[in-house]
């Protein structure tokens, strides 16, 4: 789905706590001063932390977001699920993994099973997770959990009012070689996951 979210719902995270550094191992954080919201909308917000480091004091900007799943549907052929849609921030249509937010909460896995049969139309037997990553940790909180769905069986889509996808099946191993070509991240990233998870049985290198 599109991850869109129902206005005055609180995107998720929450802004680190000011006053004090952070240690994680042997790294000592930067000290948050003062952190304020400065947008909220139905998908993120924006807030703005001002940061004490060792060179002085800098403002960071971070989108906040209540993270993501992503999905591999792969069959007994090799093929997987792509989703064609248009991304109105890049200006054109993408081809992508399956996908869809978080609402406050939810567990991913759960989160995953829904958007699979809304977007693709496919309910998996198998559910393997793949892992997690930063969408864009330069300035965005967003996580996105991965996730294998296998023994899949069809059943009716459920789009969100506006939403115009297309569903294709494509080769895991033409897919792995560039055809068809893909520039969405979230769908790399876990193409990678996906290869890491399959590589001790399979071979699948280009």
């Amino acid at each position: 789905m599109s991850s869109q979210r129902q206005h005055g719902a609180e995107p998720g995270g929450h802004p680190p706590e000011t006053g004090a550094s952070r240690e994680t191992g042997a790294t000592t954080l930067p000290e948050v001063v003062s952190s304020r919201t400065v947008y909220s909308g139905a998908v993120v917000s924006l807030r703005v932390d001002e940061v004490s480091t060792a060179t002085g004091s800098v403002a960071r900007e971070v989108v906040q977001h209540p993270g993501a799943v992503v999905m591999v549907a792969l069959d007994d052929l090799d093929r997987v699920i792509l989703v064609r849609q248009y991304r109105h921030a890049v200006g054109r249509e993408l081809l992508e993994f399956p996908a869809g937010g978080l609402e406050p909460g939810e567990d991913p896995l759960e989160a995953a099973r829904r958007e699979l049969r809304e977007e693709a139309g496919l309910v998996a037997e198998e559910w393997v997770p793949l892992g997690s990553f930063f969408s864009s940790p330069g300035f965005l909180h967003e996580e996105l959990h991965a996730f294998l769905a296998r023994k899949l069986t069809s059943t009716s889509r459920d789009l969100d009012d506006g939403e115009d996808i297309e569903v294709m099946w494509v080769g895991l191993r033409d897919l792995t070689r560039g055809t068809p070509s893909v520039s969405d991240a979230k769908t790399l990233a876990t193409l990678l996951l996906l290869q890491r998870h399959l590589a001790p049985d399979e071979d699948l290198k280009a």
